[in-house]
């Protein structure tokens, strides 16, 4: 973490869709996100914690309770253009996100949006598209890319706007393991730089990269803390239909069949470092 600042307060939010009035997808949520944070969201299939990251610029409105992002409530309309502009979005399927015949239209969509100079935004996309490996296919059509590429391009376009806080909708669900790897990469360079990084995800060992762990079930916080530590309560964690980071479930199943080898091993790192010093 970089700051003690909060830039996102989730205040007692209550969330219903108007088809299921009875049943509440989100119930009486409080969270607080602090600037420089990566956060996971995680939680089964509907636990409600997509829900919850569309509450966070706006593109829902809480049933009742109030989300401030920077003291700025997402219920006041004269404010969400500027909500919108600090918290950016990316959705699990970029084709829903991508909008432009070419790449480099895509990326000066959200700056012409905001009256951007054309110089800048031209030093802007030369800068984003060499940052994110995306030079080369700025006159690409985007429907024509990879996963993989397409994925980069919807977050390099969000990010082209500079948005305080970056949330991201299970943005490799869709994705084979090298375009998974390849948006990894990248949320791994935006930690490094300082940026607000909220991810939700179902996988166990992408939420290993974050500062903190929040787990959703049945529209609620059931659980939130270091990975470790959130990871070390695997009964809990099954019976919740989740599942325990394969390094781990590894590590237990040679210690029980009598191998002299820490339980807490999470990642093929720890692993790596384990061997090496065996």
């Amino acid at each position: 973490m970089v700051h003690n600042r909060v830039v996102l307060n989730i205040q007692g939010v209550s969330f219903s869709y108007p088809d299921t009035q009875e049943k509440k997808a989100l119930d009486s949520i409080s969270l607080e996100i602090v600037a420089g944070e990566m956060v996971a969201l995680l939680g089964p299939n509907g636990s409600g914690k997509s829900t919850l990251a569309r509450l966070f610029n706006g593109l829902l409105i809480p049933t009742s309770g109030h989300v401030l992002v920077e003291g700025q409530s997402t219920r006041d309309e004269e404010v969400l253009w500027q909500i919108r502009q600090r918290i950016g979005m990316v959705f699990q399927n970029p084709d829903n996100q991508l909008v432009a015949a070419l790449v480099e239209e895509e990326l000066a969509f959200g700056m012409e949006n905001l009256g951007i100079p054309p110089w800048e935004m031209k030093e802007k996309i030369e800068q984003i598209s060499t940052q994110f490996g995306i030079h080369e296919l700025l006159q690409s059509p985007p429907h024509r890319l990879s996963g993989g590429q397409k994925q980069r391009v919807a977050i390099a376009s969000v990010l082209a706007v500079d948005p305080e806080v970056l949330v991201l909708d299970e943005p490799t669900s869709m994705l084979d393991p090298g375009g998974r790897q390849e948006v990894m990469r990248e949320l791994t360079h935006l930690r490094q730089l300082g940026k607000t990084i909220i991810l939700v995800t179902h996988d166990m060992s992408e939420a290993l990269m974050a500062d903190r762990v929040v787990i959703l079930e049945q529209g609620k916080i059931v659980l939130q803390g270091e990975p470790r530590q959130c990871f070390s309560q695997e009964d809990r964690l099954v019976k919740m239909g989740l599942e325990i980071p394969p390094a781990r479930r590894l590590a237990q199943r040679l210690k029980q069949k009598g191998f002299d080898i820490p339980s807490d091993l999470l990642s093929v790192k720890e692993w790596v470092e384990f061997l090496c010093l065996k």
